[in-house]
């Protein structure tokens, strides 16, 4: 029970941490926060800040996780009742496909744009770095939930499925940004969706000649 206790409040705190977080980026409209100041928002020490996290760019990578989340939705309310037995390569790489197509990346893909430094984020190594980080963390976290849901799988084809397609979505992020501006409307959803199907088919297909 003392250990259960534990792990609650340890969750609690880092809850309270990534939510001041994504809270002081939304007013402030950056991630330039003390530490001192997402502790006091937070309602923890400095020292329970550095015990879930190194750094103020990992806790700025949590919260895109958490906005990019809409990725992992799909397998995390179909876990309960999918088979745990392995599922064959082109099965997996639908199911990760179709994550990818219902997920709405347009809006935090947006606001992550305007919080870490407006229309080219890329153009600063800091802003570059997070972005890059960001998108590897929700590409580990969706192969943990497939493997999860597929325990038979082979985790390597997995993580080779996954990291091929997340990877392609830091590609297409960069057109999309630069056809659009990165804003949140009809022209620019129809865009990302537009080069997210050429990803998926891309990849899909492979650019060999057979």
């Amino acid at each position: 029970m003392p250990t259960d206790r534990r792990a609650l409040l340890k969750e609690r705190h880092r809850r309270a941490i990534v939510d001041a977080a994504a809270a002081l980026m939304e007013e402030t409209g950056g991630t330039d926060f003390t530490v001192s100041r997402l502790a006091e928002r937070a309602n923890v020490s400095r020292r329970t800040v550095f015990n879930h996290f190194d750094t103020v760019d990992d806790i700025v990578i949590a919260v895109g996780c958490e906005l990019l989340g809409g990725i992992l939705d799909r397998f995390e309310l179909g876990a309960a009742t999918a088979p745990g037995a392995a599922a064959d390569p082109e099965s997996l790489f639908d199911e990760i496909a179709d994550a990818l197509r219902s997920a709405e990346l347009v809006e935090p893909m947006a606001y992550l744009m305007r919080v870490l430094g407006g229309d080219d984020p890329a153009a600063t190594p800091r802003s570059a770095v997070i972005l890059l980080r960001t998108f590897t963390e929700v590409s580990e976290r969706l192969a943990a939930q497939i493997l999860e849901r597929h325990a038979a799988s082979d985790e390597l084809t997995v993580h080779l499925l996954v990291g091929s397609l997340v990877s392609g979505l830091v590609v297409i992020h960069r057109h999309w940004v630069e056809a659009t501006g990165a804003a949140v409307d009809a022209h620019s959803r129809r865009t990302w969706a537009r080069l997210l199907e050429r990803l998926i088919e891309s990849t899909r297909r492979g650019y060999a000649s057979v």
